[in-house]
């Protein structure tokens, strides 16, 4: 037995399990998209929140300019303005200040506290890279800067904006430095975050709870992959087996006709023998045909029956179909008739799957009908479809039976059936062919009154 490569045992895995890791992925990917949305619209958020913080903290500086611009020459004066301006502007909003200083150049890029929030702090001297950015642009420069709150793995945040303050001729004389807080908008990030979160966590809570209550599916995938492996493994067996009997059964029938054929005399075949024998010629027929039937459906089941459509002439394959079974119609005193109302143009259908298709109809008409008449009928139908109804005077069926009419194996079983012999296969394997051939059939019939199937097919435009 040749040894099968890793790799192709890994194709099939896959293959056979697709499903199930269809699932898993799904199960993995969509709380995964859920919180990065949540993570890239939190960071958004965020970062909009705080260029609001920052422009809001521009343009309080340039406010301020506005405030001082006839004081700059005076630190009475800059001080005066600065505990005024916190008393009106920051009285209720201690927090949200943290620092408001002005300062005078000094020599080697330091900067003197001339005004403060803080008197502490007056006549003191600084040096920070901010402040000489600013001083040499000659414009508002801000920073994001966090501080320690003293507890642990906490920080509160500020803008530190720095801005020169200009006089009525537009010359800079001091430096602004202000650290606002944004702490209120941290709280509200904050907030809406720890929403976002909960709504998160419910989210995936509620997506895992659905995939796993729906986990049966798993068991429902792995189930079908295994019918379809069964499926398959019962076609190729049907398919083997039909052609490993089709040869002796063709020899056993072949041999048993010859002995009831014999015209030599050779062969001495008493009564007995003789009814044997055609016992034998009869079971062996229809083994044939039920054989002829699995393949067939094995055929059509795999895609591999062949169907040939060419332009061709009906009305002869018709009549000589009536023909063939003309006898079994005689033997059971049924009026078996073909007429056609006008001259039928060609139709691309498969000569021999066409024969077939009316054998197996015709045939069955003539099985299902005690007594009366079988009849086969052609008409065209618009210059589009061509007609071709098989209706006989048989036992007809109910409208349950005909639901079921085309699966395979069904039979209508009653007490006038009982003695009828067949695969139910015949007809499921009919409809197929026609399908293929681009036709379609319907069935209508009443108990005890008749049937008739109606075979429509397209004609070709020249």
């Amino acid at each position: 037995m040749p040894k099968i490569s890793s790799p192709v045992l890994k194709a099939k895995f896959w293959q056979s399990n697709q499903q199930i890791f269809y699932s898993i992925a799904l199960l993995i990917i969509i709380p995964a998209t859920v919180i990065l949305n949540t993570v890239l619209f939190t960071n958004a958020f965020k970062q909009t929140i705080d260029q609001s913080l920052y422009t809001k903290a521009i343009g309080i500086s340039q406010a301020i300019n506005v405030g001082v611009i006839d004081k700059l020459q005076s630190p009475e004066d800059l001080k005066q303005f600065v505990n005024e301006y916190n008393k009106l502007l920051f009285s209720d909003q201690e927090d949200e200040i943290k620092s408001f200083d002005i300062f005078y150049p000094e020599s080697d890029g330091e900067f003197k506290i001339i005004a403060s929030l803080d008197p502490k702090l007056i006549n003191s001297t600084t040096k920070r890279t901010i402040y000489l950015l600013s001083w040499s642009r000659d414009w508002p420069t801000a920073q994001l800067i966090s501080e320690p709150t003293g507890q642990a793995n906490q920080f509160k945040r500020y803008w530190l904006v720095v801005a020169p303050l200009k006089d009525v001729t537009g010359q800079k004389q001091a430096l602004l430095s202000m650290q606002v807080s944004v702490g209120i908008t941290d709280d509200l990030t904050k907030n809406v975050l720890v929403r976002s979160y909960w709504v998160l966590i419910a989210t995936i809570l509620i997506i895992v709870l659905l995939l796993l209550a729906n986990s049966r599916l798993f068991e429902y995938t792995i189930l079908y992959n295994k019918i379809k492996e069964v499926d398959a493994m019962k076609d190729e067996f049907l398919s083997m087996a039909s052609h490993e009997l089709k040869t002796p059964i063709t020899v056993i029938q072949g041999y048993a006709s010859l002995i009831l054929e014999d015209k030599s005399g050779q062969l001495v075949v008493n009564d007995k023998a003789r009814e044997c024998l055609e016992m034998m010629n009869t079971s062996t027929l229809r083994l044939k045909a039920l054989i002829e039937d699995l393949l067939n459906v094995s055929r059509i089941e795999q895609d591999r029956l062949k169907i040939e459509l060419q332009p061709i002439d009906i009305w002869p394959i018709v009549e000589e179909t009536v023909k063939e079974l003309q006898l079994q119609a005689n033997d059971k005193n049924l009026k078996l008739t073909a007429e056609k109302s006008q001259l039928l143009p060609p139709l691309m259908l498969d000569k021999d799957r066409f024969k077939q298709v009316l054998v197996n109809l015709i045939g069955n008409s003539v099985k299902y009908t005690l007594k009366g008449s079988v009849e086969v009928l052609a008409e065209v139908k618009n210059n589009e479809t061509l007609i071709l109804r098989i209706q006989d005077t048989g036992i007809g069926m109910s409208a349950k039976e005909r639901e079921h009419l085309f699966e395979k194996f069904y039979r209508v079983t009653n007490d006038q059936t009982a003695s009828i012999s067949g695969t139910g296969l015949g007809l499921w394997i009919t409809k197929q062919i026609v399908e293929l051939m681009k036709g379609t059939i319907l069935v209508d019939s009443i108990e005890n009154v008749g049937t008739q199937v109606s075979l429509e097919f397209p004609i070709t435009k020249k």
